[in-house]
């Protein structure tokens, strides 16, 4: 059905498309059997201590303010992650300030952490706990006197919610944001945020995104600083802001992160680096190009124990989980394995 409405959502300016799909899914409409699959026991897995359908995720950027988790919970998600969340309500970057790359299957979007600010997404999750694991990607306000002091503010604000807080260092669309990955930077952030978790009562697990972009001479200090003050996941990769080279749409030229199809070598080729030099001690969470089953399988067996979504979703429609977990355990048969934990850095 999305296939035939596709064309009418795609002449609506893209932010007023996904208003109107958080306004839809208020209405939660949508039974969850529809986007139920046979077999699904083979993806089932444990992620940061809680067990999960499958490793199908929802990325940060779609929920942002935390209003419609437990409705893509029910779209077959199995896991949710809102943000980004600043400690204050932002609007975020002038608009028009995302864009399609139809020809490219990708999105450009320049937001701006754009979010309803932290107290408003603490209120909404404690009046609407989680039906499954839920992730909550925190960021600093724009033009802030001091970044690392807005992430332990979020992240004190976050402690008793949810399942685990990723430390957003890697949008390109906030300025001095990724100056986060520089080894002394990042050393300063990882150990306040360690001194105020140790001092908490609440055992949380924290994750790191990264961007795409990342210098090659940095991975090796940033999985040292992982490892060191022990970061329980990292997520590969955020939007890139280059990469635009190949692109056949005129939009390319415009400022902010690439998502998508685009997006899909640059993190598989982090993933494998990554797995490789972590040695399967904390979850790598696949992001960039993920649009079916067999692009899902391909981060997995980069070594991405779970994955997540958006893009692909703004293509293909709502019923993308489905698609996408359904041929998933196709290929895991064919391929000869008995479930989703033995494919995870198979072919790395």
């Amino acid at each position: 059905m999305f296939s035939y409405i596709r064309p009418y959502i795609f002449n609506i300016d893209p932010e007023a498309a996904h208003n109107l799909a958080i306004k839809s899914l208020k209405y939660n409409f949508l039974p969850e059997s529809l986007f139920a699959v046979e077999n699904e026991e083979i993806l089932s897995m444990n992620l940061f201590g809680k067990s999960i359908k499958n490793p199908i995720g929802l990325a940060a950027g779609f929920d942002k303010s935390a209003e419609v988790y437990n409705q893509m919970f029910k779209l077959g998600f199995g896991f949710v992650e809102v943000g980004t969340v600043t400690p204050k309500k932002q609007y975020g970057n002038p608009k028009p300030r995302i864009f399609r790359l139809e020809k490219d299957f990708a999105l450009i979007n320049r937001l701006g952490f754009n979010n309803d600010g932290s107290e408003a997404v603490k209120k909404r999750i404690e009046n609407n706990l989680p039906k499954s694991l839920l992730g909550i990607n925190i960021g600093p306000n724009k033009g802030t006197a001091n970044m690392s002091e807005d992430f332990l503010k979020c992240a004190e604000t976050f402690f008793p919610l949810g399942d685990y807080i990723t430390i957003n260092i890697s949008s390109p669309n906030t300025e001095g944001l990724r100056e986060f990955h520089k080894k002394d930077v990042l050393k300063e952030l990882l150990s306040k945020i360690n001194y105020i978790r140790e001092g908490s009562n609440f055992r949380k697990a924290f994750l790191l995104k990264i961007s795409p972009d990342i210098k090659d001479e940095n991975v090796e200090e940033v999985i040292g600083l992982i490892l060191e003050y022990k970061i329980d996941g990292v997520i590969l990769t955020n939007t890139t802001d280059s990469n635009r080279e190949n692109l056949l749409s005129d939009k390319k030229v415009e400022a902010g992160g690439l998502s998508g199809k685009p997006l899909t070598a640059l993190s598989t080729r982090l993933i494998k680096r990554f797995y490789r030099d972590l040695k399967n001690r904390i979850p790598i969470i696949g992001v960039g190009g993920v649009d079916s089953g067999k692009a899902a399988f391909e981060k997995i067996a980069a070594g991405a124990s779970a994955l997540q979504i958006y893009t692909g979703m703004v293509y293909r429609g709502p019923m993308i989980v489905k698609e996408i977990k359904k041929d998933l355990i196709k290929i895991i048969k064919e391929q000869g394995f008995k479930s989703i934990k033995e494919v995870v850095g198979s072919y790395s």
